[in-house]
């Protein structure tokens, strides 16, 4: 069976067996795989500090017919979270984009797309900025998924909602007017709808040039992760961690 090779990011790493590790990889070429590093715990030299979550690789794996996992082969390290420091902070918002990765791809299903947005919001999480960053990649993701909702009407009465105010509640998708608005619902500000309009249409790296230290917009995360989190019918571990360290 020959090789494969292929930019991954590293998921998640776990003990397996002895001394083994069980590895989950989002591939370039065929989306989430998992697969076992032999002997990883014993010998640093086939991989390093490679196995380490959230960096970027180039791996070389045997992958066997009638087989769920992969057997990794090789592992050479592009860009390393490690290479710069690893406050609290930004630990919290490295696991956020392992976690979301994790949660939302299906195995097997490669998506170009979804890889490019995870390797420029790495590069942005190496700075100070961390909120807008994980925000993007909120949104993004929920819209590449194709969980997003259209953020400019109301979903009950289909009025435009321009610059009035609007309300999202934590069981129902979308955005309401005022009318129309549920008990217990939050609202979600003008200004953070105008800036997931503007995120919607600029890169990353071009927001924070050119707005550093923009706010964040919380109420539009909040919005965003009760929106993926309805859909994975899953509460995510990071999304109280962020509230907690305020990104």
């Amino acid at each position: 069976m020959p090789l494969k090779e292929s930019e991954a990011i590293v998921l998640r790493a776990y003990p397996f067996r002895e001394s083994d590790l069980l590895v989950t990889l989002f591939t370039r070429i065929e989306g989430k795989v998992r697969g076992v590093a032999r002997a990883a715990k014993k010998s640093r030299r086939r991989f390093g500090g490679a196995l380490e979550p959230l960096t970027y690789v180039r791996v070389t794996y045997e992958d066997r017919e009638r087989q769920e996992l992969v057997r990794l082969d090789s592992c050479e390290v592009l860009q390393s979270p490690l290479t710069s420091e690893v406050s609290y902070p930004r630990a919290v918002a490295l696991g956020h984009v392992a976690e979301l990765l994790d949660e939302l791809l299906p195995d097997r299903e490669s998506s170009d797309a979804v890889f490019r947005l995870a390797i420029s919001v790495l590069n942005q999480l190496r700075g100070e900025e961390l909120s807008l960053p994980i925000t993007y990649l909120d949104l993004w993701m929920a819209r590449l998924m194709g969980y997003l909702p259209e953020l400019s009407v109301c979903i009950v009465c289909g009025v435009a909602l321009n610059g009035s105010r609007a309300y999202f509640h934590a069981l129902a998708d979308g955005l309401t007017c005022p009318e129309h608005k549920r008990l217990a619902s939050s609202e979600v500000s003008s200004d953070s709808r105008k800036l997931a309009a503007i995120m919607l249409r600029s890169p990353l790296s071009q927001l924070i040039s050119k707005s550093p230290g923009q706010s964040a917009a919380p109420d539009l995360r909040k919005f965003l992760l009760q929106t993926l989190e309805r859909h994975i019918e899953k509460k995510l571990v990071t999304t109280g961690m962020l509230a907690k360290v305020a990104i």
